[in-house]
């Protein structure tokens, strides 16, 4: 195993310095092809790893796309790229990133919208990532370039609506800000983990986070609506849906963030309440708004269509779930299972604890789960990590538990 080092300094640092804008100015965004050729000329010509992020609308936008790329270099300097006034055309750009490795903050965040910009790393490094490997408690870029690094970013404008145009002049500072250090830190953070002997691990998570591609899409995305475990009858969850479905739709034409388009509130005030026609609907706190008057029509037909669903086409108020029960149940349901969780808990809380890991970044908390309720038929050290091989556990973290998760299947209630 592994013997980690003594993690984080903790002598007090000096007064962090305050980033108001990027050392060499703010930067002009590139938004047509031919300033995107020469920045990627310039990108290429650069050396060393690429610091790249992305701004989004999020809460404004049902689409995640980037509307604005950051790309830093040493050797070439800060750009800024709105792939929307360049129609996604950023072949010079893809061309420009291809060769090197490219260092990103949380990455999961970011890959997908780059992706669908056809801009894929070759090599990656997570910042986040690694300083969860390397034990840091708080991992914001902000909070790690200021322990680290000793600079504090100015923040602000992260849930901004980066749709608009043009973009502030302070925004578009804290867009380049967030590549400024980027480089610097991802070096502090490697030697962090080598001194730590976490480096070939935190290489095998970021190899594994490059390669993972996009998750699968939900069976029944509605399920998620936000307040729906207090409608427990199939005709309300099937309004509950209705309602959802039509504002998705809505959301997706318009390219709004479904809840602008209608809260999630509304829906299960509407599914609850079950107004017998639109004036009623219109009773209801949100919906008497301008903008809601105007949308009453199709809520209502949404709720009508739903009142008309034959029995058999009703949502199950408990359907089956894709795994084991959540683990409060398992006492009853399996007590044995329940014991072999509540050991391998235990012994992985003591590895992650002597590592100075998350837990959670130990070995994933679905996985063990999944692993105790249906645990191989043979439980020696070699099956068992093949169970965890097979659910795609990381050789570093399979060295690290598979004695202790092998024990723990042995464990019997009482």
């Amino acid at each position: 195993m592994t013997t980690p080092g003594p993690g984080p300094a903790a002598a007090d640092p000096p007064a962090p310095v305050l980033l108001i804008e990027p050392a060499e100015g703010t930067p002009d965004v590139v938004t047509d092809l031919d300033a995107l050729t020469r920045a990627s000329s310039r990108i290429a010509s650069g050396h060393g790893p690429i610091a790249v992020d992305t701004e989004r609308a999020s809460g404004y936008r049902y689409s995640q796309r980037a509307y604005l790329v950051q790309v830093r270099r040493q050797g070439s300097g800060t750009f800024l790229v709105d792939p929307v006034a360049v129609d996604d055309q950023v072949d010079s750009l893809i061309d420009a990133l291809a060769a090197d490795e490219w260092v990103l903050h949380a990455a999961s965040q970011d890959l997908p919208c780059l992706a669908d910009l056809g801009l894929r790393p070759a090599k990656l490094f997570d910042t986040e990532l690694a300083g969860r490997l390397a034990g840091f408690e708080r991992v914001a870029l902000g909070t790690l370039v200021e322990l680290l690094l000793g600079y504090r970013l100015e923040k602000g404008h992260g849930a901004a609506d980066w749709s608009r145009r043009p973009l502030p002049i302070d925004w578009l500072n804290y867009a380049a800000l967030d590549v400024e250090l980027l480089i610097q830190l991802r070096d502090a953070l490697e030697e962090e983990l080598r001194v730590q002997g976490k480096l070939e691990w935190a290489l095998e998570e970021f190899e594994a986070l490059r390669t993972a591609g996009p998750p699968p899409p939900r069976k029944e995305p509605w399920r998620r609506t936000s307040g729906i475990h207090s409608v427990r009858t199939p005709r309300g969850l099937a309004a509950i849906r209705a309602l959802w479905e039509a504002r998705d739709g809505m959301a997706r034409e318009r390219d709004i963030a479904p809840g602008r388009v209608l809260p999630d509130s509304a829906i299960i005030q509407a599914a609850s309440v079950n107004p017998a026609d639109e004036q009623a609907l219109l009773q209801l706190p949100v919906f008497k708004g301008r903008a809601q008057r105007r949308l009453a029509g199709p809520w209502m037909r949404a709720l009508r269509a739903a009142a008309q669903l034959p029995k058999s086409e009703l949502p199950d108020p408990s359907p089956p779930a894709d795994g084991p029960p959540p683990a409060n149940r398992w006492a009853d349901k399996d007590p044995e299972a329940a014991a072999r969780l509540a050991a391998a808990r235990t012994a992985l809380n003591k590895i992650a604890e002597e590592n100075r890991l998350p837990v959670e970044n130990l070995l994933q908390p679905d996985l063990l789960r999944r692993t105790c309720w249906q645990p191989p038929a043979d439980l020696d050290t070699d099956t068992v990590a093949a169970t965890l091989r097979a659910g795609h556990a990381r050789e570093w973290q399979i060295n690290l538990v598979v004695d202790a998760v092998s024990a723990a299947l042995k464990a019997t209630a009482g």
